[in-house]
């Protein structure tokens, strides 16, 4: 039995009042290559639901980054933030509208940061703690994942860049 059926049967995953699934199968379009992977203290039944709860509990994690990506490390340091972005394969994808357990109402899958989505992209802007580049090892502050999550991509943050600009 995979993660995904143990998350069915521990009724993680029902349908819960106002919630709306796809009624047809997802078609695939593109590829995605695993730059590597996440390691945190995380487990399905632990992990925080986002961020701010993973800083609260103070649990550092480390990305463990495949060898022939490692070159691509070079420039980034200790201190700088860093915009991760994850495979969350555990996650149902046939959500197009959900009722999350912090709102009374429900809302669309876009106007939330849940991973229940057509495409399980969890993102997350962390702080390099530590970098080993001979080991493809970069420890950060916390993060939102759990153990061995697949590691699409790192890109810097940009504050003059990510920054929405006032109207």
């Amino acid at each position: 039995m995979d993660a995904l059926q143990v998350m069915h049967q521990m009724g993680r995953f029902d349908s819960r009042a106002g919630e709306t699934r796809l009624d047809t199968a997802l078609e695939c379009h593109a590829q995605i290559t695993f730059i590597g992977e996440i390691q945190s203290p995380w487990s399905l039944e632990d992990c925080p639901r986002n961020l701010r709860q993973a800083r609260d509990r103070a649990a550092p994690a480390r990305l463990i980054i495949a060898p022939q990506f490692r070159p691509a490390l070079e420039g980034i340091t200790p201190g700088d933030a860093l915009v991760l972005l994850y495979w969350m394969g555990h996650a149902p994808r046939d959500l197009l509208r959900q009722t999350p357990r912090h709102r009374s109402d429900g809302t669309g899958t876009f106007n939330l940061r849940s991973p229940v989505r057509p495409n399980p992209i969890g993102m997350g802007v962390v702080t390099v703690l530590a970098l080993d580049m001979a080991r493809g090892s970069v420890d950060i502050d916390a993060i939102d994942a759990v153990n061995q999550t697949p590691l699409i991509d790192i890109k810097p943050h940009l504050p003059q860049v990510d920054t929405i600009p006032a109207c």
